[in-house]
């Protein structure tokens, strides 16, 4: 008999990986793979996250029984959450910018969460700002703590113990670069640490939404160009957050609005993965880069979500016309 998981949260983790082929250039000397994170039982690689931030407060004594965990989320890491929280026992309150699909603020709350919208286009110190407001609430709260997902060291932790083996497994070693977005950064610091000391000539690549900032960072050491809206979530930054690992990462590509969501459904017709925009953020950002390698390359790609979550959006004929996608 296979072995019967104890709880939702032993199915974490584990996600397969499956080869691209019909939305690549054609004649591609590369080949291309995706790690299917919405096979987690919360549907994202935040999942990984939820659990790791509740048992890391718990360790250190900052969460106590009945207590309340407080977090700015773009909807995925509340998720993860909120799920590890009911079986715990832990009230969640969730701060989330008004960017944020219906969705997503309807399962936090299936789940029995609060949610709290704030404006998107302020700065992260204005008072009004999600991370402004979950730091604010954490604080007035009893028995409250903040996630802090964005500077929490458990973030790149747990990819580093758990998605980047994972990888290196089921790949077998065989890779040349691995892809993924940045909003907090614990996935491309963590899972990019752990690759890189299995093999240094392993490349690290970040795909970043035009309007983020951490492309200039990267490049630059500062903003060139002022942080301006864009409609992917969960990815890019107007600040600078302590787990995007700069020095991990070997190269930025940048990504506009149209084409990752033109990717997100190309990805569906052509492929039947539905994804997520920012996982199609990614894959553009693989393929933009993937033209100027000089040999034959696996390239293995991130895929964060499912698409379930923006069907009001990314798979809405109406709001795509209204938004010039």
């Amino acid at each position: 008999m296979k072995k019967i998981a104890n709880s939702v949260l032993d199915l974490i983790g584990q996600t397969p990986i499956v080869k691209i082929n019909h939305v690549l250039p054609t004649n591609s000397p590369h080949q291309f793979f995706a790690k299917l994170e919405y096979f987690n039982p919360g549907g994202s690689v935040k999942d990984r996250l939820g659990i790791a931030i509740i048992e890391e407060a718990e360790k250190t004594g900052r969460l106590k029984p009945g207590g309340t965990i407080v977090e700015a989320t773009s909807g995925n890491t509340g998720l993860g959450l909120a799920q590890a929280a009911l079986l715990k026992g832990y009230k969640c309150i969730f701060v989330m910018p008004d960017k944020i699909s219906e969705e997503k603020r309807a399962i936090l709350r299936t789940y029995g969460a609060e949610v709290i919208i704030t404006p998107t286009n302020v700065e992260p110190e204005d008072p009004q700002s999600y991370l402004s407001v979950s730091k604010r609430l954490s604080q007035e709260i009893p028995n409250a703590i903040l996630g802090n997902q964005y500077h929490n060291p458990a973030n790149p932790l747990i990819h580093y113990k758990t998605t980047g083996p994972e990888i290196w497994d089921q790949t077998n070693g065989d890779i040349d670069v691995f892809v993924a977005g940045a909003g907090t950064g614990g996935t491309i610091s963590g899972v990019g640490k752990y690759l890189k000391e299995k093999n240094p000539n392993i490349k690290i690549l970040c795909s970043d939404p035009v309007g983020s900032i951490l492309f200039d960072l990267f490049y630059h050491g500062k903003p060139l160009t002022p942080a301006k809206g864009y409609k992917v979530e969960g990815v890019g930054e107007d600040m600078l957050p302590d787990n995007v690992h700069l020095k991990t990462i070997d190269d930025f590509v940048q990504v506009t609005d149209k084409e990752s969501f033109k990717m997100t459904r190309d990805l569906l017709s052509k492929e039947a993965i539905c994804v997520g925009p920012s996982s199609a953020m990614a894959l553009v950002g693989a393929i933009k880069y993937s033209k100027n390698l000089t040999k034959p390359s696996k390239i293995l790609v991130m895929f964060p979500d499912s698409g379930r979550a923006y069907l009001s959006k990314a798979f809405n004929q109406q709001w795509l016309n209204e938004n010039e996608l």
